[in-house]
């Protein structure tokens, strides 16, 4: 089993704390069977171990021994370095791949209502010497909301997000169908879509909807809206504002909770940008964003005679500096970047403007608004939500220490004279390599890290023969 050499408490805030004595009072109330331990792996997907309930009050203490092989893992599992090489990924500690720990967040702790007398709980990755490993994601975006409060701010976000539902019909579990990657199930629609927010498609699918929304009222999120969007099957979920690292926990066990719940009523989820069906129209996540004070509340809405704050103008200033070089954060697979078409409602420009669903950024609200705050458009729903958030804040503390111009706003974003966002995966890794202001806040063996990753997964799909070039050369040649 291993032992951890870590007390949690150690490590804890005061918050921190007085939650682990509530949930050590509620496990004893709920009669608990298990608590599953999760961490927030590199891609934002979720892994961990099911511990017994009396094993999981002395991990909740002490940690709980985990495999730092887990990091060198692209999408499919694939190593990306030899797995026992020496000095692997940069960190000397990461020689061998030695055992880490999963310290818990006992702030995330919550009861998964879709399983009998079972808890969740959050963790991050730490050295057995107590160090946090400089790759677990969940410890960066709370290294740079740190920053962020050293400048007296707090970040508050909005989720969007966007997936879609399918009915499953052949899950392809046979032998031959288990491979890296394994065959993906086969699927039907739902329904028929493209009439965007109509209440009889929503209804459609009401009963799958209903289990949705339940579970995640459940879990205690503050869920907004249940939405029919615009492709066959394609649905959207928003949430009141959430603090930073919260909205970030939020997304994950969302993610999870909602292909789980799918999976066990028949049907298959998928917050892939552009999946590979006839009619199929991409899904975006859209990161509504601002700053707070204690004193002041929103710090990013103007006046009656500017929409914008100069803080929020020069944050955005930020966003838009560094969009291209975030884009490996923002969106993180090969598939993202065939959501960037013109006149599609994704971006493909680096641009700005007030109430415009075109741009980049689109400044949400307006004059004399005192909710008025930035949607950043880019992101895709496969992002890692911890890095995706961290990206916007390095981005925007750039703008606001070298009060960053946004430049002039775009009325027509698709055929603005300003730079295209990266075309591809390809495109964007060395924008992130070369980029002075992501490695001085995230570090050069994170940077160098990602970049290694992501450009597995670049080889390994340059590789491959699609159905496109089947088709093409096949028979021409």
């Amino acid at each position: 089993m291993g032992s951890s050499f870590i007390r949690s408490h150690d490590l804890w805030s005061e918050e921190q704390q007085e939650a682990a004595e509530r949930i050590s009072t509620e496990v004893a109330e709920q009669k608990l069977r298990q608590v599953r331990l999760s961490w927030s792996d590199q891609h934002g997907i979720l892994r961990g171990k099911t511990l017994e309930v009396n094993h999981f009050l002395s991990v909740l203490r002490n940690g709980k021994d985990f495999q730092t092989a887990t990091l060198i893992f692209d999408t499919t599992n694939h190593p990306v370095v030899p797995p026992f090489g020496a000095n692997a990924l940069g960190d000397p500690r990461m020689t061998g791949l030695p055992d880490g720990v999963l310290v818990p967040d006992p702030t995330t702790f919550t009861l998964l209502p879709w399983l009998d007398r079972t808890g969740w709980i959050l963790a991050n990755m730490h050295y057995r010497t107590g160090e946090l490993v400089p790759f677990d994601t969940r410890g960066i975006l709370q290294t740079q909301l740190g920053h962020l409060a050293d400048d007296g701010y707090s970040y508050v976000a909005g989720i969007e997000m966007e997936f879609y539902l399918t009915r499953i019909e052949d899950p392809r579990l046979s032998f031959e169908d288990c491979g890296q990657p394994a065959a993906p199930p086969t699927v039907s629609a739902v329904s028929h879509g493209f009439q965007y927010l109509t209440e009889m498609r929503g209804d459609e699918i009401g009963d799958i909807l209903d289990v949705l929304r339940d579970n995640i009222v459940a879990l205690g999120m503050p869920l907004a809206t249940v939405e029919d969007e615009w492709g066959p099957g394609q649905c959207e979920v928003t949430f009141e504002p959430l603090p930073g690292l919260e909205a970030a926990d939020t997304v994950v066990l969302l993610r999870s909770a909602v292909k789980q719940l799918c999976r066990r009523n028949g049907y298959h989820a998928t917050f892939m940008s552009r999946p590979a069906f006839p009619n199929a129209f991409s899904s975006g996540w859209h990161l509504h964003q601002s700053l707070a004070t204690a004193h002041a509340g929103n710090s990013f809405a103007g006046d009656e005679e500017s929409a914008l704050s100069p803080t929020g103008t020069h944050f955005m200033g930020g966003l838009l500096a560094h969009a291209r070089a975030c884009s490996l954060l923002t969106t993180p697979t090969v598939n993202g970047y065939k959501r960037y078409r013109p006149d599609s409602f994704a971006p493909n420009r680096v641009t700005w403007a007030e109430e415009n669903r075109g741009a980049l950024v689109r400044v949400a609200g307006g004059r004399g608004d005192a909710n008025t705050h930035l949607e950043n458009r880019v992101g895709e729903p496969a992002a890692n939500p911890y890095l995706y958030l961290a990206s916007q804040i390095i981005s925007g503390r750039d703008g606001l220490h070298n009060k960053l111009p946004p430049g002039p706003s775009a009325d027509e974003p698709y055929l603005a004279d300003a730079p295209s966002l990266p075309a591809s995966l390809e495109q964007a890794i060395p924008l992130f390599r070369q980029s002075e202001l992501l490695r001085r806040e995230l570090g050069t063996p994170f940077v160098d890290y990602l970049a290694l990753v992501k450009q597995h997964e670049v080889n390994r799909f340059n590789a491959a023969v699609t159905d496109w070039e089947q088709r093409e050369y096949f028979e021409v040649y």
